[in-house]
């Protein structure tokens, strides 16, 4: 068979940890380019795993007869990268958040469609075992509806996760464009848009900068949503967590509670209202500390050996971007900011 050629942009920690070695697991695929400004890490990347190294996209895109391309660079670059390979043929998996601003989004998703290329966002949250398990759960439907929810994702930061430590593009405001909130904010709405089949339509925030010292960009969140059906909810995003992560979501049903990742053996455990307990041990969450398998790369592959859908779609990004974006207008003008 022969295999997928593959191009990464960008060679910092998502790619080191999830990307690259992802591919290098998956049989179908072969990465053939890896490019970054940064050439020496590029380089070490292609030591690895094999490959030609570029400082420039666009020099890549021409010379490489490409299948797939991966985009894991700062924010502001994902959305002129990722037309510019959709526009040379290249299936796009981009990295969260998909882009800086809606409009971004928009032109990502047209070129994918004007070209007939898959582009998908790399929401990891929603393939993880756990949040797997806890939306089977709630397809079978004994829990009834989801009255109310809180969901948070924190961590010390990503001065010991990215590849340029306390320097990091995270804190620079004008490529990172939203700190907490665009590094672990997003995830949290796209996770649950997709576990409650449902849209956030109004958000109320506080976004800050609490702790971190020499930057604009938020690293600390907290939101209160409503949900299309009714719901209603938090959401919390920090980089201020020191003690250790958390990335737990509990949901609180007409006839019982789904508790997500708040338990280090049984990542999800279900109480219901008649005394039963249900628990499941499928497997721990990743972290920054303790990677796991992350599972995009091989459904962006499946995706377009099947050429199907992707299981989190350019759609779905935008979708997950705006509750973003609406969390930071909320913040600034002080208001509860509907979202359409």
């Amino acid at each position: 068979m022969t295999k997928l050629r593959i191009g990464i942009v960008g060679c910092g920690s998502i790619t080191k940890y999830r990307h690259a070695p992802e591919y290098a697991h998956n049989d179908a695929v072969e990465i053939v380019a890896f490019c970054d400004p940064n050439v020496e890490r590029a380089t070490l990347m292609a030591e690895e795993y094999g490959g030609k190294v570029y400082a420039d996209y666009l020099e890549m895109f021409h010379n490489e007869e490409l299948d797939a391309v991966s985009v894991c660079t700062p924010n502001l670059y994902h959305a002129p990268i990722s037309i510019a390979a959709a526009r040379a043929g290249f299936h796009v998996l981009c990295e969260k958040p998909m882009a800086a601003s809606e409009a971004d989004a928009l032109r990502m998703i047209a070129a994918a469609k004007d070209s007939g290329v898959i582009l998908m966002v790399g929401h990891n949250q929603r393939l993880m075992p756990a949040h797997q398990k806890a939306k089977e759960v709630l397809l079978v439907g004994d829990l009834g509806k989801v009255l109310t929810f809180r969901t948070a994702f924190g961590h010390p930061g990503p001065e010991s996760w990215s590849a340029d430590g306390k320097e990091s593009w995270f804190f620079q405001k004008d490529i990172a464009i939203v700190g907490a909130m665009g590094d672990l904010g997003v995830h949290k709405a796209d996770l649950i848009r997709w576990l409650l089949d449902d849209e956030v339509v109004e958000i109320s925030a506080f976004v800050e900068t609490l702790h971190k010292e020499d930057t604009e960009v938020d690293d600390n969140a907290i939101c209160i949503m409503r949900m299309g059906k009714g719901s209603i909810g938090t959401l919390t995003a920090s980089w201020t967590y020191y003690k250790g992560e958390d990335n737990s979501t509990l949901l609180y049903c007409e006839n019982g509670v789904i508790k997500i990742g708040t338990d280090p053996v049984d990542q999800v455990i279900v109480e219901r209202t008649d005394g039963t307990i249900d628990k499941y041990d499928v497997g721990a969450m990743s972290t920054n500390t303790g990677q796991t398998h992350s599972g995009v790369i091989d459904s962006f592959i499946y995706s377009i050996l099947t050429n199907t859908p992707p299981a989190i779609t350019g759609e779905d990004g935008m979708k997950s971007l705006k509750v973003i974006l609406a969390a930071l207008e909320s913040a600034a003008s002080k208001t509860l900011v509907s979202i359409h």
